[in-house]
């Protein structure tokens, strides 16, 4: 089995790839991963999924990394594993209000992950499952919070990368999955708050209880 797990930023990279040091990339007699940092926001995401994925066959793809988490349902230092990776502001603002760009009558926003490894990946590792949102602006007010809250009452965390690694993902036919580790919450900027540290040593530990979870699901779709 060959995984790509794709980040933003060389820090969550790090993260990752320490959960199996010093094995990595090979981390397991059956699993391999490749870990990139793809750069910020769902362009730069896409472009280095989809390069990475025209030069291996890839068995699933994972969008990981730290993230806003809505509370109370996704506390700081908590996991999240995306059961829906939503584009949460690719659309068209209206006098009716704002308008998904499925209801302009082209493209997609949203993608689902095989639901029984979201579901084993959040018993491994005690992640709260539910949707993750992607967003080009990153939440700074209780207005924007509540806007998102109402059309996508299920959020649990937003981040800036999943819809682009799932769209390029999608192209090549492969599954996706998004993990994230919640570093602040989704509401007024408040950088004072924010548990970066804790929440890539959470991302750590979530990537260190993962490879036997993928061998059992690669052993399950043989």
């Amino acid at each position: 089995m060959r995984v790509l797990v794709v980040t933003a930023v060389p820090a969550e990279r790090d993260a990752v790839t320490r959960a199996w040091e010093p094995d990595a990339p090979t981390v397991a007699d059956t699993v391999t991963v490749d870990v990139i940092a793809a750069g910020v926001g769902p362009a730069a995401a896409a472009a280095g999924a989809a390069t990475a994925l025209t030069k291996h066959p890839y068995d699933l793809v994972i969008s990981a990394g730290i993230g806003g988490g809505f509370q109370p349902v996704a506390p700081l230092g908590s996991l999240v594993v995306a059961d829906a990776i939503v584009a949460a502001d690719l659309g068209a603002e209206t006098p009716d209000g704002y308008v998904p760009v499925t209801g302009l009558g082209f493209g997609t926003v949203q993608h689902l992950p095989p639901a029984a490894l979201v579901r084993a990946v959040a018993d491994a590792t005690g992640a709260v499952t539910g949707t993750v949102l992607t967003v080009s602006t990153v939440t700074g007010s209780a207005a924007r919070t509540a806007e998102l809250l109402a059309r996508h009452p299920d959020a649990a965390a937003e981040a800036m990368e999943g819809f682009g690694v799932a769209e390029a993902a999608a192209l090549h036919g492969v599954p996706v999955l998004e993990i994230r580790a919640v570093s602040n919450a989704v509401g007024p900027r408040d950088r004072a708050a924010w548990r970066i540290g804790p929440a890539l040593a959470a991302l750590t530990t979530a990537f260190g209880k993962l490879v036997p979870v993928l061998k059992g699901w690669e052993q399950e779709h043989d």
